[in-house]
C-alpha cells in the first residue's frame, strides 16, 4: 500500500523559513517523479515543485526562487525548503509521486504575522 506521511509544516511570520518532510512507502521510490502540491481554502490543489529520479527540479512561477525541492532516494523521502514565505504561501500542503497515488494527511503551513 502507497503512503506518503508529511511533516514540517506550522505557523511562521512572513519572511520565514520552513522545511517541510515526506516520507514514502509502498513504492519503488527512486524511479518516480515527485512533487510538492498545496492546496489553500476554497482553491484547487497545485503542484508547486517537481523533482526527477535524476534530480531534475522544476517549480511554479509563485514560488520559484524561494523554494527547493530535494530528495533523498536511500531514505525514500523528499523535501521541501521553504524561504521567504508569504501569507500567499498558507495552505495544506501533500507530497504525491507526479503520476499520482493515494494523497496523504498533507502538513498545515500557515504564514501570518
Amino acid at each position: 500500500q502507497v503512503q506518503f506521511v508529511e511533516s514540517g509544516g506550522g505557523l511562521v511570520q512572513p519572511g520565514g523559513s520552513l522545511r517541510l518532510s515526506c516520507a514514502a512507502s509502498g513504492i519503488i521510490f527512486s524511479i518516480y517523479s515527485m512533487g510538492w502540491y498545496r492546496q489553500a481554502p476554497g482553491k484547487q490543489r497545485e503542484l508547486v515543485a517537481r523533482i526527477s529520479p535524476g534530480e531534475d527540479t522544476n517549480y511554479a512561477d509563485s514560488v520559484k526562487g524561494r523554494f527547493t525541492i530535494s530528495r533523498d532516494n536511500a531514505k525514500n523521502a523528499v523535501y521541501l525548503q521553504m524561504n521567504s514565505l508569504k501569507p500567499e504561501d498558507t495552505a495544506v500542503y501533500y507530497c504525491n509521486s507526479i503520476v499520482g497515488h493515494s494523497w496523504g494527511q498533507g502538513t498545515q503551513v500557515t504564514v501570518s504575522s
